[in-house]
């Protein structure tokens, strides 16, 4: 026995029409190939005045710009690497300013111990 009362019974759904709109279908394969194409391509689409194109996995613009979305793609990927061979050349500079100070400061302390040798020297004669 139900709580509330009567037990939940949806109404019967009126059957669906079974002619389609569209006469499309009465059209002969040749005449439909023509209005519809057989050559569909990648997908397209315009939004703000921009035509993109769906290409390699990627929306790609066609319009709006000098370069090509593929063009500034490369570029990035081209900046990225040398951004990195940069960085790499700026740590060997690092090291070889630190060989070079290391080495002067030898050089200058080997000096002063020949220039108080020197000094020690004429003081004995």
């Amino acid at each position: 026995m139900p709580l509330f009362g009567s037990t939940f019974s949806p109404k019967k759904t009126p059957p669906r029409k079974s002619a389609s709109l569209s006469s499309l279908h009465t059209l002969d394969r040749s005449t439909r190939e023509i209005e519809l194409g057989l050559e569909y391509g990648p997908p397209a689409m315009t939004i703000g005045g921009q035509s993109w194109k769906f290409e390699d996995g990627q929306w790609i613009t066609e319009s709006g710009g000098n370069a090509s979305s593929r063009e500034v793609h490369r570029l990035k990927k081209k900046n990225l690497q040398l951004e990195e061979e940069n960085n790499l050349l700026k740590a060997k500079i690092e090291v070889l300013m630190d060989m070079l100070t290391e080495t002067t400061v030898e050089y200058h302390l080997m000096e002063k111990e020949i220039e108080d040798m020197k000094t020690q020297h004429r003081r004995k004669k």
